[in-house]
């Protein structure tokens, strides 16, 4: 949902506040975007993460220059049996050329999916919350790389902002001092 100018938060965010910072989003889950982002998750097309990526950078210049340079970047992570039946992760294909581009670090091991939950574009919003609790970790390695950092928690679409938060709030619970949430594109979709 694009806000009116000077608004800072929708009304979902008043009501309910996200344990997120920040949203940064690129683009709208509209034509020619909703092609293209199916074609990079669903079929195939990891090398549509370059020019993706630079949408993501382009949405977030005006942000670049009061980030940390210790910002840590992390993508939200595939159970691994989604990963294997996808072969990539987009999301790790998103943060990783944006980690090169800004040169701020990437870290895919400081987030892992734990449960393999149903798909939640099969889900209403309040079923894909509950689909998501605990299905995030933080693995000890990381917990002493997260304490205090500013984390960019990367994706390639928000829907209704239930896989973010329960991202975002693992990374909290894990020590992490701030969280903003970077995503290529937003639907319009409740």
């Amino acid at each position: 949902m694009r806000l009116a100018g000077g608004i800072e938060l929708c009304g979902d965010c008043v009501r309910e506040p996200p344990p997120f910072a920040c949203t940064l989003c690129a683009v709208d889950y509209t034509f020619p975007w909703d092609r293209l982002i199916a074609d990079f998750k669903f079929h195939d097309r990891p090398e549509l993460a370059g020019p993706m990526s630079r949408l993501m950078l382009q949405a977030a210049s005006s942000l670049m220059s009061d980030m940390p340079t210790s910002a840590l970047l992390v993508p939200v992570p595939l159970s691994a049996a989604r990963l294997a039946e996808r072969g990539y992760n987009q999301a790790w294909e998103l943060a990783r050329r944006l980690a090169r581009a800004t040169g701020l670090r990437a870290m895919p091991q400081a987030l892992e999916r734990v449960v393999d939950t149903r798909h939640q574009a099969e889900l209403d919003r309040a079923q894909r919350i509950t689909n998501l609790r605990a299905a995030f970790l933080v693995p000890a390695a990381a917990r002493g790389n997260l304490e205090g950092q500013h984390v960019l928690l990367v994706d390639d679409v928000v829907t209704t902002g239930a896989t973010a938060r329960e991202a975002a709030l693992t990374l909290l619970r894990a020590g992490a001092g701030r969280v903003d949430l970077w995503v290529l594109a937003r639907t319009g979709t409740d």
